[in-house]
């Protein structure tokens, strides 16, 4: 009997060579499409995908999920802003809406898997008897980062047809499958903000967040005013709008105050960080054995450090090897060894 298996479409090249992968492995393909807020660019996304679902001749079904998004998602990106911090929506999305919503979709729906068009790998290790995280082969396109919350049990529940091909491979499988969205441009990388400027986004919604403030310096001087600490990030060195006789870098945002910190190159490095929101895909045993290689962002090359835990290991103290830049409060910390993903956390402050 075939293996009843959810792809994850989301009219895009990578979604769609899933799809077509998986049925030329021959499994019994459905697509499901996440709609999840109105507007034009979700209308082309669900069009897109049911035009390939079309073409393979498979089932597609469209849900609705814009509430869920909207508390999950939203509130939490604007909610991070106002906070000083800098969010990770597809971190959040990945954890709530696709393989939790999702997910749970294609198994009333009777379906043994819920595909995704991820540049990951999951493998089964028979030494621990549990699904594990690994690496795409491709490094330009690896999206593990974004998936450390997943667990061994949603793993075994996944497949990642992509994670063994480069991306010049998908878009020649693509073609080969006569696609039609085969030369279809990679989505951006928030995709409820299709012009980027995520600023925009918060002023339009929430015009009474964008409040001025001081900058200043370490000493407390004031150097200059801002127009709403939304619009500045840790490291963020253009756009500050002061005279300085060397180069200037966000270094601190302070939402009681209202103030943004900055500093010189020295002041936005840092030894280490404390995380927050644990998850980990192995037993802890196996965590506390050894350093680490941790990324700090989806595009940072990971670095070794040494794991210490705090308050009965709700939080993580994670030390360098060597001091890195723009350690930044709500972004992802993520923990490797090799091409393993051993689990990650939020970022709930950098060490200095």
């Amino acid at each position: 009997m075939k293996k009843r298996v959810m792809v994850a479409m989301s009219g895009g090249v990578d979604s769609s060579v899933t799809a077509a992968l998986l049925l030329e492995q021959g499994y019994e393909v459905m697509g499901g499409t996440m709609k999840l807020w109105e507007g034009s660019v979700p209308e082309r996304v669900v069009a897109d995908a049911a035009r390939v679902a079309g073409q393979l001749g498979i089932p597609h079904h469209v849900f609705s999920l814009g509430e869920l998004f909207q508390t999950k998602v939203i509130d939490y990106f604007r909610g991070e802003y106002f906070q000083g911090r800098t969010p990770n929506p597809c971190v959040v999305c990945n954890r709530y809406l696709k393989f939790g919503s999702l997910l749970a979709k294609a198994r009333e729906l009777g379906c043994d898997y819920l595909a995704t068009g991820h540049y990951v790998r999951s493998v089964y290790d028979e030494a621990r008897q549990i699904y594990t995280l690994r690496k795409g082969v491709d490094p330009k396109r690896d999206q593990s980062y974004f998936l450390f919350n997943l667990t061994p049990k949603q793993l075994a529940q996944t497949l990642f047809p992509l994670g063994e091909f480069t991306k010049l491979a998908v878009r020649e499988k693509a073609r080969g499958f006569g696609l039609p969205v085969a030369q279809k441009p990679d989505s951006q990388e928030i995709c409820f903000i299709p012009d980027g400027n995520y600023v925009s986004f918060i002023q339009n919604t929430c015009p009474q967040q964008a409040v001025p403030g001081r900058i200043i310096d370490l000493q407390g001087n004031h150097l200059g005013t801002h127009q709403g600490i939304i619009h500045y990030t840790i490291g963020q060195r253009k756009g500050l709008g002061i005279a300085a006789t060397k180069p200037l870098y966000v270094v601190d945002i302070r939402p009681q105050t209202n103030e943004v910190v900055v500093g010189d190159n020295e002041a936005i490095s840092a030894p280490g960080l404390i995380a927050t929101n644990l998850n980990w895909l192995l037993p802890l045993a196996e965590i506390e054995a050894e350093p680490v290689a941790v990324k700090i962002r989806s595009t940072a090359q990971p670095v070794t450090a040494k794991l210490s835990w705090q308050n009965d290991q709700e939080s993580l103290a994670v030390i360098f090897e060597k001091p890195q830049r723009a350690v930044t409060q709500g972004q992802a910390a993520v923990f490797y060894r090799n091409d393993l993903v051993i689990g990650g956390g939020i970022i709930e402050k950098s060490i200095n």
